[in-house]
């Protein structure tokens, strides 16, 4: 046999076996309730079987762009793996997730379930845990962690929204007694999720919580004892941060709010590395 052809063979050989993935981002399909759904993957470099997991969910007419949340570095550094699913269309053409939006009331797609249905599908395809199972999300993404928090907490060690809202319709309906950790990232000149909340509907996109409300809500489900209030050094001449750690929870549990003082609708620039700022969260909960 001529070399080529051995070294041909070889690396046949090594990416079908189990577990070998080469260090990309690599586009998979599953279906889900009869709708095929899209997912993007990074694995980075001798991840060990039973990693974590984050779920990176994008924003109301975004795509699941890895570019966009730098997240892949940070899986570097600490050994994790990332997923970003892919949203459906709604009425508008728009790519989100179903979390009840009035644009979204003819929306058949189940997300709860797509994502129920993904995580058991990484598990089994790429060896990744089950139990440290992490989500993390911006704008629609972060709603969608609310709206997980309420109705499938057990399946993730820790949720963090980004410029998410908790929507009214969300709270009441919220009946699950599993308490989750949670930790959002606003800016207090959010104009798209407001700090102040929109219990009016004004924006359109359904009534929502004041941030602080609905974190405060996620500390009292938790059953957290106490609240410190920490004024973070700034990054650069940046923004100003004001970390509010509810602890003392359940089992340990604890839910943080970081109020970034003049931020904007942003993922990015919120006063603190939001990727870093996540995994030093959800670290707390690999077990």
């Amino acid at each position: 046999m001529k070399p080529s052809i051995k070294i041909a063979l070889a690396g046949i050989l090594l990416l079908s076996a189990p577990g070998a993935f080469a260090q990309e981002t690599r586009t998979e399909q599953i279906q889900s309730a009869g709708t095929e759904r899209t997912y993007r993957i990074y694995l980075p470099d001798n991840l060990p079987d039973d990693a974590p997991l984050v779920i990176v969910l994008h924003g109301y007419g975004g795509d699941a762009d890895p570019d966009r949340f730098g997240m892949n570095a940070t899986a570097d550094r600490h050994g994790f793996a990332v997923c970003y699913p892919q949203g459906e269309r709604d009425s508008r053409g728009k790519r989100g997730w179903n979390v009840g939006y009035p644009s979204q009331a003819d929306m058949k797609i189940d997300d709860v379930r797509f994502l129920e249905e993904l995580v058991d599908h990484l598990h089994r395809r790429y060896g990744v845990s089950r139990r440290n199972v992490f989500c993390t999300g911006m704008s629609n993404g972060g709603d969608m962690c609310y709206l997980l928090a309420s109705r499938r907490p057990d399946l993730f060690a820790a949720l963090g929204p980004v410029a998410g809202f908790m929507s009214v319709a969300i709270l009441r309906a919220d009946d699950n007694p599993h308490p989750v950790p949670l930790f959002e990232i606003h800016g207090t000149e959010d104009r798209t999720t407001r700090w102040a909340g929109d219990l009016t509907n004004e924006g359109g996109w359904g009534a929502y919580l004041p941030i602080p409300m609905a974190v405060s809500y996620w500390a009292a489900k938790n059953k957290c004892l106490e609240h410190r209030i920490d004024t973070l050094p700034r990054r650069d001449n940046g923004l100003q941060v004001i970390a509010h750690r509810y602890t003392g929870g359940t089992d340990g549990n604890e839910v943080w709010l970081y109020e970034t003082l003049g931020g904007k609708h942003s993922w990015s620039e919120t006063g603190v590395d939001t990727c870093e700022e996540l995994w030093r969260f959800f670290s707390r909960y690999v077990r």
